[in-house]
């Protein structure tokens, strides 16, 4: 396992699964997890809602993992652009 990240989040390498902790949840987003093999995005909300993102390029979860307001970075590019599913 490899981890890095800065003080709001910390990213973990687990094989091929892409796993943010985020040390400072916005009040939307509580963590995601990126599958680069599938290319799907599973963002785990504050609200204990999850939702799968697909096709989401791995430069867009950098820069959603880089943003400051994450649930501003998710309704502007994440949601316009990607089709999605509810999972829970």
């Amino acid at each position: 396992m490899k981890a890095f990240g800065d003080s709001e989040s910390l990213c973990f390498i687990l094989g091929n699964i892409f796993c943010w902790k985020l040390n400072m949840p916005s009040s939307v987003v509580n963590n995601f997890i990126y599958f680069p093999e599938t290319e799907i995005l599973r963002i785990i909300y504050q609200s204990g809602a999850v939702y799968d993102y697909f096709k989401v390029p791995l430069h867009i979860i950098e820069n959603f993992g880089k943003a400051s307001s994450r649930g501003k970075y998710l309704n502007k590019v994440i949601k316009p652009r990607f089709a999605y599913k509810k999972v829970k």
